[in-house]
């Protein structure tokens, strides 16, 4: 094999190397927007409303806990 023929396979090499690696490039952005979708409308909302829900129910139990308080201190003055 001349250095020519071994420059050619290298550059050819190099060309499907290049191109495998465009090909990954263009499917881990493709993926990478759809998991930034599907984070936004289906993992973002959900988050907030179990958020909400959860912040009510500690709000629940700390006026219960309050109510406690008070009543402890009426018993006790």
């Amino acid at each position: 094999m001349t250095m020519t023929e071994f420059d050619r396979k290298v550059e050819e090499a190099s060309a499907r190397i290049n191109r495998s690696v465009a090909n990954v490039a263009e499917s881990l952005e493709k993926e990478t927007a759809s998991l930034i979708l599907y984070l936004n409308d289906e993992v973002v909302p959900a988050v907030r409303s179990h958020s909400s829900k959860a912040l009510r129910m500690a709000s629940g139990k700390l006026a219960e806990f309050a109510d406690f308080l008070e009543a402890q201190q009426r018993k006790n003055p």
